[in-house]
């Protein structure tokens, strides 16, 4: 009786672990919700909402709010990476674990401008993957890692970019990323180190906002 019981909590626990959700998948320039087609996620994945704001010079140049599935360690991770004079993204995910259910509405961290100390080069080359200045950027707030990320488009049109700055821990905690749909391939890569421009050697759900903001302005 011993043998069997335990065998009937192996399998429940086999079957609970390779359970997959059903989940909402879509995404918005415009908005800060959307809605899409449901699909199956990879099992150990959950629903989750992302939403990114990307401020270039002190003006917003553009928002992502997307919906898809997320591996579990995603989830209320909250981040933002400062690049330029006045120029920043800030991002969030939210998670739910249910067939097709609305995750929360994620809220953007708090802005900080008060400076930690660190001291990042500061650059952004489009058309490349690689760009280095001895210009810099000095980090505030939880802006505590130096960051190089570089992304690549492939489609119709295809670009890439490449920059420089200061980020949270959680971002550069993303590392290679990549994001396929029927028409376009995006693969991002985020290297960070926590040294000063002195010893800096290297590099998102993305963070799709930089790429708009190549592509948009």
């Amino acid at each position: 009786m011993r043998s069997v019981f335990g065998f009937f909590c192996t399998l429940s626990a086999l079957l609970s672990t390779c359970y997959s959700l059903s989940c909402t998948k879509c995404f918005s320039l415009t908005t800060d919700f959307c809605t899409g087609p449901s699909i199956t996620c990879p099992a150990d994945q959950v629903c989750a909402s992302s939403y990114t704001i990307t401020i270039a010079r002190g003006v917003r140049v553009s928002q992502v709010y997307s919906r898809d599935c997320v591996a579990k360690q995603y989830c209320t991770m909250k981040g933002s990476m400062g690049f330029a004079q006045n120029s920043r993204s800030s991002m969030s995910i939210t998670c739910c674990s249910t067939d097709n259910c609305e995750p929360p509405q994620p809220t953007l961290p708090a802005e900080n401008n008060w400076a930690n100390g660190l001291v990042c080069r500061s650059c952004i080359s489009p058309d490349s993957l690689w760009c280095y200045t001895d210009d810099t950027i000095r980090c505030t707030g939880d802006e505590n890692m130096c960051l190089l990320q570089t992304t690549k488009i492939i489609g119709s049109v295809s670009s890439s970019i490449a920059l420089r700055g200061c980020a949270t821990k959680n971002i550069c905690d993303f590392g290679r990323q990549a994001v396929t749909t029927d028409q376009v391939s995006i693969n991002i890569n985020f290297q960070c180190t926590s040294g000063s421009v002195g010893v800096f050697g290297g590099i998102f759900l993305p963070l799709l906002g930089i790429v708009l903001t190549k592509l948009l302005c």
